[in-house]
């Protein structure tokens, strides 16, 4: 069931209600594009081209609405073959009985759930998704290159992070030692996945961030040479941070410091970073974020599911910083849609802030520009505008969502209508709510051997 061909003719979009998200929507627009980019947006009809219009497939979005590609900022993909395992806890409890379970897995594992969380994302509208995978036990294949494989299968823009964890229990740490890399190796294979996978061009569908886990399983020597080794290749930086209130006090017991303050010490806040979560910040901290430009992925859904709180995304807002949504590990928010967190994150803030907290316009814009930005990608997707890449989703409204006059309130607000088109660069990856580049059924079926496998161990 392959998917078009990236840039194998010309597409228009009419008649839909287009969110540009960068500035003007049109209630009955169009969409142009000629292989992998956008060449106009407006209202009305298209112009006919100058040499006719043969060639060119037509979409009526008639009762859609138009956005750009949803951009997901922050993922573990293997996690879906351990889904609804341990469904209670907080985080460091979820951790500790996890990381046993994870510690089985291999590169079967891996492709297979990273093919079902990924055609999971497609299916919810999303175009470009990272992943921070950090857990490589050894002898088990190559566990980076599964996911890359399956990114490539389903078609999305794709930002694996190389993770890594060297400071097991016996260093202070939380993680098992049999599960922790030592620091010099993680940076080598780091680095070689970066010269390997890394593609920095204009409208690259793979890219490589560095992303040591998080300050509680990793040693202050790889926190730093992963933030010297991401700059000396020009890639990106990702950690998890703030989390929780047990994390906060872990910090001040191991490091004297709270955890943000422990990250500007070792020189890791920066235009080139975005940090997963960000629930526990000072009024320092969200300064510091603003002035520095540093990115923070909102994962709501999980946030909520751990009890580890409401982050200060609207103080974050407010301060210029970049903050883009992010479905996180499906092993803690179970099915997860990524258009889904736009209303999580809009009802949360509001809970925490007031009902003019959070937009839908504001909270879309966090799915599509807010995570391009995040992943230093906005001058090529999360707004639809001539000259950026085709990444876009039509979304089909109708039948009881016409009871709303707003199509974003009614995309927002309530449950997630059925995508109609998803576009990434041009290519058709999903078609009146299903996958076209890999069969969904397929990719389910991926996703529930690698949970028996990982849960039984035969492997192992």
């Amino acid at each position: 069931m392959p998917g078009d061909a990236p840039g194998a003719r010309r597409l228009v979009i009419e008649n839909a209600h287009v969110v540009t998200v960068s500035g003007a929507e049109f209630p009955s627009g169009h969409i142009v594009v000629e292989g992998d980019r956008i060449t106009a947006v407006g209202p009305g009809p298209a112009a006919e081209p100058a040499g006719g219009a043969e060639g060119t497939e037509r979409i009526d979005g008639s009762g859609c609405l138009a956005t750009p590609g949803l951009v997901n900022t922050h993922h573990h993909l293997y996690q879906w073959a351990a889904q609804g395992v341990i469904p209670d806890g907080t985080l460091f409890e979820w951790l500790v009985a996890s990381y046993p379970l994870w510690a089985r897995m291999d590169a079967e594992v891996v492709a297979g759930a990273a093919t079902a969380g990924l055609a999971w994302l497609a299916a919810s509208g999303c175009t470009t998704s990272t992943d921070h995978h950090y857990v490589f036990p050894k002898g088990r294949g190559d566990l980076f290159e599964a996911e890359v494989e399956a990114a490539r299968r389903v078609g999305l823009r794709f930002h694996p992070c190389r993770g890594s964890m060297d400071r097991g229990r016996s260093a202070g740490g939380l993680p098992p030692d049999d599960v922790v890399e030592r620091a010099g190796d993680a940076l080598r294979a780091t680095e070689d996945v970066i010269r390997k996978y890394h593609d920095p061009s204009f409208g690259s569908m793979l890219r490589v961030a560095v992303a040591p886990c998080s300050p509680f399983s990793v040693s202050e020597e790889l926190m730093t040479g992963s933030a010297e080794l991401a700059r000396a290749h020009g890639v990106r930086l990702h950690t998890h941070i703030a989390e929780t209130a047990d994390e906060e006090e872990h910090c001040r017991e191991q490091f004297g410091v709270l955890p943000v303050e422990y990250l500007d010490r070792l020189g890791w806040l920066g235009p080139d970073v975005w940090l997963a979560h960000c629930v526990h910040l000072t009024d320092k901290d969200v300064r510091r974020f603003g002035e520095t430009g540093t990115g923070t992925a909102h994962c709501p859904s999980s946030n909520g599911r751990l009890g580890a709180g409401i982050a200060r995304v609207c103080d974050l807002l407010a301060a210029g910083a970049p903050v883009g949504l992010g479905v996180d590990g499906a092993a803690s928010s179970e099915m997860t849609p990524l258009a889904g967190e736009i209303r999580m994150a809009m009802l949360m803030q509001r809970a925490r802030y007031g009902p003019r907290a959070l937009t839908a316009r504001r909270a879309l814009e966090m799915a599509t520009l807010g995570g391009a930005r995040c992943l230093g990608r906005q001058d090529e997707i999360g707004s639809l505008e001539p000259g950026k890449l085709a990444d876009v989703a039509l979304w089909r409204l109708g039948g009881f969502y016409d009871a709303i006059d707003d199509p974003v309130v009614a995309f927002a607000y309530g449950a997630t209508p059925p995508l109609e088109r998803l576009l990434v660069g041009g290519r058709t990856v999903v078609a009146g709510g299903e996958l076209r580049t890999v069969s969904g059924q397929a990719a389910a079926e991926a996703g529930a051997r690698a949970h028996r496998r990982l849960l039984t161990g035969d492997h192992v």
